[in-house]
């Protein structure tokens, strides 16, 4: 599993023209899901991008995580991350999760992070999405399980 999080000011995701998800201040957070990965990998990289600490304390140091600032969290299912891109011109999907393990493997990690975080929304999985963001310094970190 990766999740490429990005902090933003806000974010919003929309299929057909109509609005899915829109958060304010918090995380948004691509996530791909790869062949090899289980339940025990979506839990542990679930629960530690919960607690991963990319919010500014008093001191101007990421000391704090997403709940500590009352951040919101937006989560995008995206096979693309699940890519090959060591080699050649084309991007190769043959690491990423079958749609149907990738969909489980989603809602799980959805269901977790909810659980963890109420203020949490998703974006839809398989659909054609338009997400629209204002990143927030830019701080952005790749997580991989």
């Amino acid at each position: 599993m990766k999740a490429l999080i990005q902090r933003v000011r806000h974010a919003r995701v929309e299929v057909m023209s109509h609005s899915v998800a829109d958060i304010g201040a918090g995380m948004l957070v691509f996530i791909g899901i790869d062949a090899h990965d289980t339940d025990q990998t979506v839990d542990n990289l679930s629960d530690r991008l919960v607690r991963y600490r990319l919010f500014a304390d008093t001191q101007g140091r990421m000391n704090l995580d997403v709940a500590q600032t009352a951040g919101d969290i937006l989560l995008v299912p995206q096979f693309t991350l699940s890519a090959q891109t060591d080699k050649g011109l084309r991007p190769g999907f043959s690491t990423a999760a079958l749609p149907a393990d990738a969909e489980r493997l989603f809602k799980r990690a959805m269901a977790r992070i909810r659980a963890k975080h109420p203020s949490t929304c998703c974006g839809q999985f398989g659909a054609d999405m338009q997400v629209s963001l204002q990143n927030d310094g830019p701080v952005t970190f790749l997580l991989e399980n």
